[in-house]
Formats: C-alpha cells, structure tokens, sequence
C-alpha cells in the first residue's frame, strides 16, 4: 500500500531546493512503520518505485530531497516512521548525443520499453571512433519525447549491448522505472537471451555448459579471455542444432551470464571459434577457420573463410515487463548473410 502523498496535498509553501533545477515534479512520500531504521535511500526506493536508488542517491546529492525543512543530502540516514520526505525530480536535460534519422526495425514498443532488432554493423553507443550514427543516435530520433529520462537525462537506457557485428534483440529502457526492473533482471539473471552462432568444427559433447572467469588476455589487451586468475564468472549453456560434417555447427547459445564477448570467448575456448570472427576466429595457424576450413568442400571454403563479421545472432530475448509484470517473449529470425552461408554449407 502506497503512502505517497498526492500533488495538491503538498504544502501551500514548499520550499525551493538549494541548486536543483527550478523545472522539477514534487513528489512526498511518508515512512511507514515497516520501513523503520531503513536506510533513507532504500525506504525512499520502496516508496517512489520509478526512482532508482541510484537515482535517488544522486538527486540527495543534488540537494532534491527535503524533511521537515532540512535538504537532506547523506542517503545512509535512517528513518523514522511519519517522515515525510519531499523530493524533486529535475526535469530530463537534453542528451548530448544528437538525434539522427536512422532506420530502425522495431519489434515492439509502449511507453516503458523499445525491442529492437539491430543489424550487424550498427554501433550501440557513441565513442571516441564513433562519435554519431549509432544506435543511441537512432533512438534518441525514433523516441523523441517519448523518453522521460533515465538518470535524469534524457536518454534511452542501455540494458545490454550487442557488439557492432553482431545483429538481433535489444531491450532498451525509456524510464526510469524499466530502467530500474530490466537491470534488476540482468543481475539477479531473470532475463533470458538465447543466441544462434556459427562455429568451425562440431562441439563434443553435443550440449553441455562451458564456464570460465572472463578477463582481459595477457597476450594481448585488445581481446578477452577465460582466465586462471582475477576475471568474472561466466557461463554459458550451448546445443548443437546442426552439423555440417565436422567443419562447422550451428549452435544455439544461452547465456547465464553478460560478460564482454562472452560467447566469442567461450567458444574459442572450447576449440570452436566462430566462424567470421575477426579477433577470435583464426586459430593457432593464424587462418580463418584454422584446421576446419580445410574439411569444406571447395563450394563453401570460399564464403565461409571470407564472412566478414562473426556469425552471431541474439535470436530470442525474454524477460518481465517493467510496466505490467508479464513475461514476454520475442524472437527474431535469423539474418540473410548467415542464412545464406547455412544454405551453401547444406549444398556442400
């Protein structure tokens, strides 16, 4: 039960916020007996459930939080039941990356979130190489007022990334409040993604489970790999769906965890490097493919050697609405280019 307080009971004089912006909401909300003792930011959280902690604890810093008169600034504070906090919500600063009128498949969208099917090639986040034509670019256009803000900038929320050559499903937030829920979900691993992937050579067993800490290689900075010390656990669950002789496997991939490249570098690891991958994919001869490209039949050496992107694929994404709690699936078939090489390798 909500004790939040509705606009037009708030206080005829309600003070105005040391340095937060003039343009805010005021929302109250007071402590309930349940929350006693509770850390200011967390009983705060659990009563304006669109609000992050991490959200609140930076407008607590931005002097947006008041209690009997007082700008509260420390989030550790402990609470009292019958407080009531009154907090302003700046309005959403306009995003630093400019909007751009880039084509976007969108598979579904309402006012909580966007799922989107990325092409391979498409940067998800500008960068020092790629300061515009990315994907936020897109969005920020496709989106226009429809983002309320995540963090207090108006901006769409990033939940994952795809790398630029890998295509399929993107979750993107376009609140605080899906925000919040679908990065919950990526911690506690409520979200499912499912992958399909192209590999050289056949995985044995047919399904199983490779697990191995994800860091930086000590051979070379650029790229990652499964380590013996220091790193992040990882896992992922995979099943071979097709072989094509024992050159190369469609596989199907579920990730239990997100680590950088993880699937690239699991697969690698596990001797079966994806077929097209640039920076994993060309073995100890140094040769795309390695040993496995010399077990195609002419016909499909050549497409297969030459793929120009790893082929990968985010095929079916799963999780709970934000909004409205029900779990949702959606997947996308997979792309033409990877299609085409399965076609060549079953004409083979």
């Amino acid at each position: 039960m909500s004790d939040d307080l509705p606009e037009d009971e708030l206080p005829e004089d309600f003070p105005e916020f040391g340095d937060a912006p003039a343009a805010a909401s005021p929302l109250a909300y007071r402590i309930p007996d349940t929350a006693a003792g509770d850390r200011l930011d967390k009983a705060l959280a659990a009563g304006l459930p669109d609000l992050s902690r991490s959200r609140l604890r930076a407008l607590l810093d931005q002097g947006c939080v008041r209690c009997d008169g007082r700008t509260i600034t420390d989030a550790s504070v402990r609470v009292k039941p019958g407080q009531i906090y009154e907090v302003r919500v700046p309005a959403a600063e306009p995003a630093e990356p400019r909007a751009q009128d880039i084509p976007l498949d969108v598979v579904f969208e309402d006012a909580d979130v966007l799922v989107i099917d990325k092409p391979a090639g498409l940067v998800v986040h500008p960068a020092a190489g790629n300061p515009d034509g990315t994907l936020v670019n897109a969005l920020l256009a496709h989106c226009g007022d429809s983002l309320s803000g995540i963090g207090g900038v108006r901006r769409p929320g990033i939940v994952h990334r795809l790398d630029k050559d890998t295509s399929g499903l993107m979750v993107v937030a376009k609140n605080d409040r899906a925000h919040h829920g679908l990065t919950e979900q990526f911690a506690d691993r409520t979200l499912s993604r499912t992958y399909l992937a192209l590999v050289w050579g056949v995985p044995n067993p047919a399904q199983g489970r490779i697990e191995g800490n994800i860091g930086r290689s000590s051979a070379d900075r650029k790229k990652m790999a499964v380590v013996t010390g220091g790193g992040k656990p990882a896992a992922t669950r995979y099943r071979v769906l097709q072989r094509f002789g024992q050159a190369a496997a469609l596989v199907e991939c579920v990730l239990e965890t997100g680590r950088t490249h993880q699937i690239r570098v699991h697969l690698t690891h596990a001797g079966h490097p994806l077929v097209g991958d640039p920076l994993y994919g060309r073995g100890r001869s140094g040769r795309p493919g390695g040993k496995f490209a010399s077990l195609l039949p002419e016909p499909a050496r050549g497409p297969l050697v030459g793929f120009p992107r790893q082929a990968l694929h985010a095929a079916a994404l799963t999780f709970r609405h934000p909004g409205t709690g029900e779990i949702v699936t959606f997947h996308s078939p997979i792309p033409a280019d990877i299609h085409e090489l399965i076609v060549t390798l079953e004409m083979g």
